[in-house]
């Protein structure tokens, strides 16, 4: 009697035990019941119909770093390029994931390898080194709608390395040396430019007040001697006979002397000596020059 009470005891409490499942926190339990499907359990403490009639998966719904292998591929522009990157996925819907794909792990990465060929086949290289974030977003939606059917939601792709042949990186080192100089011609010319126009600024002004000019001239004498090595001519201002010449050029419409007003001359006067010995002349008076006289030939030594 007490055999017979005792052993359904003993096959409850086993029946019991075995029905009961503990799921943590980021984990669903997909039940089936004889073969079909009941619903996603979890997370916590669950009971199951015992003796294999209720039958559970667990599915993990944390964030899965799935890492695609380097692919080879050819750009628009027909460049042949490697490149591999990340795509970040979770189970968003556990009981999809385990009906509707055998293996959701190995199907996202299978598809996540043909569409960053495909993508990469429509890309050119300048588009792909220079525009990766939008790349990067087209792959993201095109997994995430092939994805969903299964359950899966696709957060985010990342493209972590492009390798490209050692000759195209060499062409992209000229190419990049080409445009600095470029850059550093255009920078040079337009400061020529500035220069020039403010130096013709600077030229009107000067035009307007001569004694600016001598005042720059001087400055300019001031550091050229400011080395003691240097030695520096400093030549008479031609402003300094500025009197001189408007008293020359008011003496007679023409410009010269008249004859009575010339000055003494220690020789005879010379046919065709024009304004240029005249202008010599009234130098050497304001100078205090002297020329050598010249000996004119007596009657006799004539003879």
């Amino acid at each position: 009697m007490g055999i017979a009470f005792i052993a359904p005891l003993v096959v409850g409490a086993l029946a019991l035990l075995s029905s009961m499942r503990i799921l943590m926190e980021y984990q669903r339990g997909v039940v089936f019941r004889l073969g079909n499907l009941v619903r996603a359990k979890g997370p916590g403490l669950i009971f199951l119909l015992p003796f294999g009639i209720e039958r559970m998966r667990r599915m993990d719904l944390r964030v899965v770093a799935l890492d695609i292998a380097p692919q080879d591929t050819i750009t628009r522009d027909n460049v042949s390029v490697k490149v591999n990157a990340v795509v970040y996925f979770r189970v968003v819907d556990p009981s999809r994931a385990v009906v509707e794909i055998e293996d959701y792990y190995f199907a996202t990465s299978q598809l996540a390898q043909t569409t960053l060929r495909s993508v990469i086949g429509q890309s050119e290289l300048d588009d792909l080194l220079a525009e990766r974030e939008r790349i990067n977003e087209i792959l993201r939606r095109i997994l995430d709608e092939g994805t969903d059917p299964w359950g899966i939601e696709v957060t985010g792709v990342e493209i972590k390395d492009i390798d490209l042949p050692a000759e195209m990186k060499r062409a992209m080192a000229r190419q990049a040396e080409a445009e600095r100089e470029r850059r550093g011609k255009i920078i040079a010319a337009e400061g020529e430019y500035q220069a020039s126009t403010k130096l013709a600024e600077a030229a009107d002004v000067m035009a307007g007040h001569p004694a600016a000019l001598q005042l720059r001239f001087l400055q300019t004498v001031v550091e050229v001697a400011a080395e003691n090595n240097s030695t520096t001519l400093f030549p008479v201002p031609i402003e300094l006979f500025s009197g001189l010449m408007e008293q020359y050029r008011g003496k007679s419409p023409g410009g010269c002397l008249p004859a009575a007003e010339l000055p003494e001359s220690d020789g005879p006067a010379q046919l065709g000596s024009g304004k240029h010995e005249q202008m010599a002349r009234l130098v050497e008076q304001a100078l205090g020059l002297q020329r050598a006289p010249t000996r004119t030939p007596s009657r006799d030594e004539s003879v």
